[in-house]
């Protein structure tokens, strides 16, 4: 099952939100102080290319000051946009593991810093 959907999210625009945010890491990565929010963009592509199978545990404390810059710069609209996204996707019964996916990227867009992808 986790092949299948994750296949179906590729098709339906996992490909293109990957590249895009692996675009925008890389642009980021071009300045020191970017770097970091570069390395974290970078850590999106990657979940957003193959989302099924893998779960986001939250380290807060690793990058506490980090967490909170890019919450109060990034955070707060990335969680708002994907919350949204899920939501929707959960309305219909076909669109509630898809849903699920954009609830998963909705706790790394809260906070990335520390943050660790596993395979489940």
């Amino acid at each position: 099952m986790k092949v299948l959907g994750n296949i179906v999210w590729l098709l339906f625009g996992g490909l293109i939100a990957a590249a895009l945010w692996f675009i925008f890491g890389i642009l980021l990565m071009l300045t020191i102080i970017g770097l970091p929010f570069g390395l974290q963009l970078i850590k999106f592509s990657r979940l957003m290319l193959w989302p099924f199978g893998y779960d986001v545990t939250i380290n807060f404390d690793k990058h506490p000051i980090m967490n909170i810059l890019w919450l109060l710069i990034v955070g707060l609209g990335g969680t708002f946009l994907y919350l949204v996204i899920g939501v929707v996707f959960c309305i219909t019964i076909v669109g509630i593991p898809f849903g699920l996916q954009w609830f998963k990227l909705t706790k790394l867009s809260l906070l990335p810093f520390g943050a660790e992808i596993r395979a489940v």
